[in-house]
């Protein structure tokens, strides 16, 4: 075998609590990108998606070794912004003790932490190679190499010289117009299942309808990747990255590319032969350039597709024209990026993009043509004190949706406010765990008028607050049923531990 691709399990440690039954499984999306691109060129490869199968470091390692492949992968990556970071925890945890048991085995990482922090990766001992960006074009050359010479030859690649980080002369990110050619889908048949395709992953427990029998089987895909925008705390389009100098962040690299809408209606089509009707589109942007997405969301009526779908906005993106189309497709839960109560901050940490001031009204209206609404909210941004954060939480509790995800912020590797946070000497984590923002070690930076703990106990009172308020309850009920309202009720008993909030009691 030529290339295995690892996708180690980082939820326990990430995820506390809420790994068990509340928490999503998703494909290994970039796994399955680069495989089906590798092996469209030639290679025999494989994907060892431990988070499917449950499997610790030991047992991965075990599979790993039992493979035999010529390079192992650990493709870190994250639907969500910060879970780049985050998966590192069970990545190298897996590395590591491969390098242990089998020293010779070749080892590579690739993913948007190795794209912000490529020497820092490498510099790990049990790391021999990095992929610069998303890698596409530098893993295949790399493979067709004996792994040991002629490595500065191949552009996009980092390797160990006389021990000490090496990286070599950037590579291109596959262009617009190769998109179809250079990626061509997904090798959902590498996958593991139990009794059929794509059954060991579970949608989100909301985009189920906080139902649990329909959490299965369930799928993600991207019809486009980067965003065009620069704000201060996403690292999103750190991917694109193709320049090796120091200081390089995500707001250097905004672009959007796209695959065609025909290809994309294979790709689905695929899956609903595989059985699979919950689909999650993972582009950061999908309600932006209606020059794709409607065409794309067209072909899906078109072709009668029968799906329940959720895909990703800017609730100053969305235009109700296209709405009803949204609906008609199947796309039933809308993610909005809200972030803050105040209208300074928001302004503030999406650079002046961020215009629209009545909220309210762009969520009754999403709701009105009966797309649910799953609200995004940060905590701790960096002029945020005790009461723009309320306002946060207020706003919150007015537009009362039907679910919201909150965040405290944090400088994650390749944002903007990672290299504000490098500059002024604020405090950052000093392990991976730490950006993740439901682990126990979970450390968001401070404000100017906040410690990071006050930041982090704020965020978990807030979430307590939302998922407990009769509103919200009485909301999921009427639109999901009595036993859903109980699921709820369920998950909002769960209680993360805070190391930080520990310390300072």
């Amino acid at each position: 075998m030529d290339i295995l691709f690892v996708n180690a399990d980082s939820s326990a440690v990430a995820y506390q609590g809420l790994a068990g039954r509340f928490s999503a499984i998703e494909p290994p999306t970039w796994s399955l990108l680069l495989a089906q691109a590798c092996r469209n060129n030639g290679s025999e490869v494989a994907i060892l998606d431990c988070s499917a199968e449950d499997l610790d470091s030991e047992k991965a390692v075990e599979r790993i070794v039992k493979a035999n492949p010529k390079l192992v992968v650990f493709v870190v990556y994250g639907q969500n912004p910060n879970s780049g970071t985050t998966n590192m925890i069970g990545n190298t945890e897996c590395c590591k003790l491969l390098k242990e048991v089998s020293p010779n085995i070749k080892t590579c990482f690739v993913g948007s932490h190795t794209s912000a922090l490529p020497r820092e990766v490498l510099a790990l001992s049990y790391v021999d190679f990095i992929l610069q960006n998303e890698g596409v074009y530098a893993l295949q050359n790399l493979i067709l190499t004996d792994l040991t010479t002629d490595l500065d030859k191949i552009k996009g690649i980092g390797y160990k010289l006389e021990g000490k980080p090496k990286l070599t002369n950037p590579e291109i990110t596959v262009p617009s117009d190769r998109m179809d050619i250079d990626l061509p889908g997904y090798a959902w048949d590498l996958l593991p299942y139990k009794s059929k395709p794509l059954d060991l992953y579970r949608a989100h427990f909301w985009h189920a309808g906080y139902n649990e029998d329909n959490r299965t089987p369930f799928a993600a895909i991207y019809t486009s990747l980067g965003c065009m925008f620069k704000c201060d705390f996403c690292m999103i389009n750190i991917v694109n990255r193709v320049d090796n100098n120091d200081g390089i962040v995500a707001s250097d690299s905004a672009k959007m590319r796209y695959w065609s809408p025909e290809f994309i209606l294979n790709q689905i089509e695929i899956l609903q032969g595989f059985g699979v009707s919950r689909l999650r589109i993972s582009d950061e942007m999908f309600f932006l350039n209606q020059r794709y997405f409607e065409p794309l969301l067209n072909g899906i009526v078109d072709k009668n597709f029968d799906l329940h779908m959720w895909s990703y906005t800017r609730v100053d993106t969305v235009r109700e024209r296209y709405l009803e189309l949204f609906r008609k497709a199947g796309i039933e839960w809308l993610g909005v990026g809200i972030e803050a109560g105040s209208r300074e901050i928001r302004r503030e940490v999406s650079k002046g993009t961020f215009q629209i001031d009545d909220i309210s009204t762009v969520i009754k209206l999403i709701q009105h043509y009966d797309i649910n609404v799953g609200a995004n909210y940060i905590f701790g941004f960096p002029h945020d004190n005790h009461e723009t954060m309320q306002q946060t939480l207020d706003l919150a509790l007015e537009l009362n949706t039907e679910f919201a995800n909150f965040y405290p912020c944090q400088a994650l590797p390749g944002s903007s406010l990672y290299r504000t946070a490098i500059e002024k000497g604020w405090e950052l984590p000093d392990t991976y765990a730490g950006y993740a923002f439901l682990s126990y070690e979970s450390k968001p930076l401070p404000t100017m008028f906040l410690s990071a703990a006050e930041v982090l106990k704020f965020r978990d009172q807030a979430w307590e607050t939302y998922f407990s308020h009769e509103p919200y309850l009485n909301l999921v009920e009427r639109k999901f049923g009595k036993q859903q309202r109980i699921n709820v009720q369920e998950l909002s008993k769960v209680k993360l531990r805070r190391k930080l909030l520990e310390l300072a009691n």
